[in-house]
C-alpha cells in the first residue's frame, strides 16, 4: 500500500500549487522535488486561479497571512473545487490571533477541503470555535503541551480526530508526538518521527506539501495515500537524525530530513513505517 502511493508520486509527478507561508516557502518547494513532484508558488489573486488550473493539487498554508494573500486562497480553492482537484488545508497557529481561526473557519465554509492538517490544538481550536466553544492552547504556531496526543489518552483523541473528519468532510492528519490520519470511518496512528523535528521550522508546512503531492497522484487511494505521506515524513525525520554528526544543528538536519525523502526507497519506507489501525 505504502510502496505503491510513493511509487505514484515519482512516476506522475503531481504539480502542486502552494499558497503556503514565506518563512518555510524554500523548503516546502524542495521536499515537494525531493518526493517527486513539482512545487508552483503563486499567491496574487490575478494568477492564483489561473495556476491552480494547470496544477494537479493545492495547498492552502495560513502561517502569513496578509490582506492580499487571503482573496487569493479563496480564489484558488474554489478554481480547484470546481475541477475537483484535491485541497490541503494546513491551519497553522490557528487559536494563536481571531484573524487566523476567522480565516480557517470561512475557508472551511466556503471550500471542500480534502484534508486538513494540522497539530491537536489547531484542530481543537477549529471543532471547538466552529461549535461557539472556547477551547484548545495553541501557543503561537505550536501545540499545547496539555493537547498533546499520548499513549493514555490515544483513543479518546482519535475518537474526536473521526469525528472532526466526519463532521468536515474530510480527511483528518493530525501530527504530533503520535500522529492520527482519519476519514471519519478508518483512523490510523503513526510512531514514527523525532521530536528534534519540533525544532526545525516548517516540517509540519512540508508535510501539508506532501500530502497535497500524495493524494493527487492517489486519487482511488486517499486515506492511504495520507497515511503514507505521514509515515514518510516521520521516518525520514528518524533515518536523518541517525546521520547527524556530534556537532550538527537544526539547519543541518533540515537538510538531512531533504536529502532522505529525496534517497527513501519504496521497501525502506514500507519497512519502517510504524502505523496500526485503531
Amino acid at each position: 500500500m505504502l510502496e505503491e502511493c510513493l511509487r505514484n508520486v515519482r512516476q506522475k509527478h503531481p504539480l502542486i500549487h502552494c499558497i503556503t507561508n514565506y518563512v518555510t516557502v524554500n523548503d516546502v518547494a524542495n521536499v515537494l522535488l525531493a518526493a517527486g513532484g513539482s512545487p508552483i508558488m503563486a499567491d496574487a489573486v490575478e494568477e492564483a486561479a489561473e495556476i491552480t488550473a494547470v496544477c494537479s493539487g493545492l495547498v492552502i498554508n495560513i502561517g502569513t497571512l496578509n490582506a492580499a494573500t487571503i482573496p487569493a486562497m479563496y480564489a484558488a480553492g474554489k478554481k480547484a473545487a470546481e475541477l475537483r482537484h484535491p485541497i490541503v488545508l494546513d491551519p497553522v497557529g490557528a487559536g494563536a490571533s481571531a484573524l487566523r481561526t476567522k480565516t480557517a473557519l470561512d475557508l472551511m465554509a466556503q471550500i471542500p477541503f480534502s484534508v486538513i492538517r494540522g497539530n491537536i490544538s489547531e484542530i481543537k481550536t477549529l471543532a471547538s470555535t466552529a461549535a461557539g466553544v472556547n477551547a484548545g492552547g495553541t501557543q503561537g504556531v505550536d501545540a499545547a503541551l496539555s493537547d498533546a496526543v499520548t499513549e493514555d489518552n490515544l483513543h479518546e483523541a482519535a475518537a474526536f480526530i473521526a469525528e472532526f473528519a466526519r463532521c468536515h468532510h474530510c480527511i483528518a492528519a493530525v501530527t504530533g508526538r503520535i500522529d492520527i490520519v482519519s476519514d471519519g470511518a478508518v483512523c490510523y496512528a503513526v510512531t514514527n518521527g523525532r521530536a528534534e523535528m519540533s525544532r526545525i521550522t516548517g516540517t509540519g508546512c512540508q508535510l501539508s506539501a506532501l500530502t497535497a503531492a500524495f493524494i493527487a497522484a492517489n486519487p482511488d487511494n486517499q486515506l492511504e495515500a495520507v497515511l503514507t505521506a505521514v509515515c514518510m515524513m516521520g521516518l525520514c525525520g528518524e533515518l536523518a537524525f541517525e546521520r547527524l554528526g556530534a556537532q550538527a544543528g537544526n539547519a543541518s538536519y533540515r537538510t538531512a530530513i531533504i536529502d532522505t525523502i529525496y534517497a527513501l526507497g519504496e521497501q525502506a519506507l514500507s519497512g519502517g513505517a510504524r502505523y496500526a489501525l485503531l
